[in-house]
């Protein structure tokens, strides 16, 4: 093997002088990088959702984001007002740099000693969890059985359905969607597979087939920069993270003030689907997943999802699967407070409106990508839709917010338990898969299932 000066020296000693042309020289290409450098600090204060066109704001939500976890943001917020008029002026000069001084301010913001969120208990390890959550006990699955191969398939199915039914949907709130659409019980649009949250999905099941359940977050975050060609918000910071040589747990949460939003919790399903009737494992996994790009309460959101789907596959009460799902998170955390809040909200309502309407006031101040609102908004989908698959998918699609990520993993469950998609839902996106994951743009759903099936028999062996 060279050494790297030996590489060099070749290189250096090998390389032949050449003229060139005006044409050749690299000088005129720079543009194009000013370009996309541009609209990179551009798309961050002002934006629209690939899916729905609806506008964000991730610099915004990044500052609303850090003093929900209890930081005083007053500067930063007076930092806002100067980009958003650069950024209304197109004046690059300046955006950028406010932009930079924004993300440096992120990791000096004081702390507010007195604020609710320093009432709660951080989590960031593993241990700790399992310390203070109650898991039910493992189930055994015959992993080769016809029933579990089904469920797989139609949990997968019931996943894409989800996330095509509620990507035209997100960034919106009920009295918005019911003035654009009436009651939502259908597509909206043509449906299409296209989705950047079974990315990560895939990145993780790679990731297991080679490593099974000595799969670690650094096995995890070499998929993602192998197959991921790009991210947002927390995702995005991760990447990044990771390609400057932070790693996991660092990546998750170093720098990342997007580390409790929904990005780990709209994963957690595929760590269930490996894991069938064990939420434990589940859980475990969905942590080692988590933390790459999350922290405390965001991994929290991901063990939810994990454990919800992994329980999916030995019973068939929503609701008490539910009921359990909120038990596996560790009881002080702030976490639970919300899924807890929304399942006694749902015990004493008699509807899933009026409950969302009594819940929603909560969240005012947290971003629509928050994992906390979106939690809460799948307690109420699954209680009051109770195993109706299409119930279930009108509640989730009418309470709006970050619509895909919440209908793709309670499909993900549905589709388990009743072993079948409705045809009316499935027919219209047909088997083909198709992503802009490396490596694998285009597969089926059931390849997708029998890689997930085989991937389990692999570990269990």
């Amino acid at each position: 093997m060279k050494k790297a000066w030996e590489i060099e020296f070749d290189l250096l000693h090998s390389s032949k002088p050449v003229v060139l042309s005006e044409e050749e020289q690299a000088w005129k290409g720079i543009a194009a990088f000013e370009s996309m450098s541009d609209l990179t600090y551009r798309m961050k204060w002002a934006s629209n959702v690939p899916g729905s066109g609806a506008p964000e704001s991730v610099i915004v939500g990044a500052v609303q984001s850090m003093e929900n976890m209890g930081y005083d943001v007053s500067e930063a917020e007076k930092m806002l007002a100067e980009g958003l008029n650069a950024h209304a002026q197109n004046d690059m000069r300046r955006l950028i740099p406010i932009t930079c001084k924004l993300w440096n301010l992120f990791g000096k913001l004081p702390p507010l000693p007195f604020h609710p969120y320093r009432d709660f208990p951080v989590y960031d390890s593993f241990d700790h969890i399992r310390k203070n959550a109650t898991f039910p006990p493992k189930v055994s699955i015959d992993l080769s059985s016809s029933r579990f191969i089904s469920q797989m398939y139609n949990g997968w199915k019931a996943q894409i359905v989800g996330g095509a039914f509620g990507t035209a949907l997100e960034g919106y709130v009920t009295a918005n969607l019911r003035e654009a659409f009436g009651e939502i019980r259908d597509y909206v649009r043509t449906p299409n597979t296209y989705n950047d949250d079974i990315t990560y999905e895939l990145a993780f099941l790679e990731s297991f087939k080679k490593q099974g359940a000595a799969i670690t977050s650094d096995d995890v975050a070499m998929e993602w920069v192998g197959v991921v060609p790009f991210g947002w918000s927390a995702e995005e910071i991760a990447l990044k993270n990771i390609g400057a040589g932070i790693f996991p747990p660092k990546s998750g949460w170093f720098n990342n003030p997007y580390r409790e939003w929904i990005g780990a919790q709209m994963r957690g399903a595929i760590c269930g689907m490996l894991a069938p009737g064990n939420a434990e494992e589940a859980a475990r996994l969905a942590f080692i997943d988590g933390v790459v790009s999350h922290h405390n309460n965001g991994v929290l959101g991901e063990i939810f999802n994990a454990v919800l789907v992994s329980l999916a596959f030995v019973g068939s009460d929503v609701r008490r699967l539910l009921e359990q799902s909120v038990q596996a998170i560790p009881a002080d955390s702030e976490y639970h407070s919300v899924v807890a809040e929304a399942l006694g909200a749902c015990y004493a309502g008699s509807d899933w409106e009026s409950v969302w309407q009594a819940l929603e006031p909560r969240f005012h101040q947290y971003n629509w990508i928050h994992s906390y609102p979106n939690a809460a908004a799948e307690v109420v989908a699954l209680w009051f839709g109770n195993g109706d698959f299409d119930e279930t998918m009108h509640i989730i699609g009418m309470i709006g917010y970050d619509v895909d990520c919440n209908a793709a993993q309670i499909m993900t469950a549905l589709g388990i338990i009743n072993d079948a998609v409705p045809s009316r839902w499935a027919d219209p996106l047909g088997e083909e898969v198709l992503t802009y994951c490396r490596g694998m743009k285009r597969m089926t759903l059931r390849e997708l299932a029998e890689d997930t099936v085989s991937a389990c028999q692999n570990a269990a062996r």
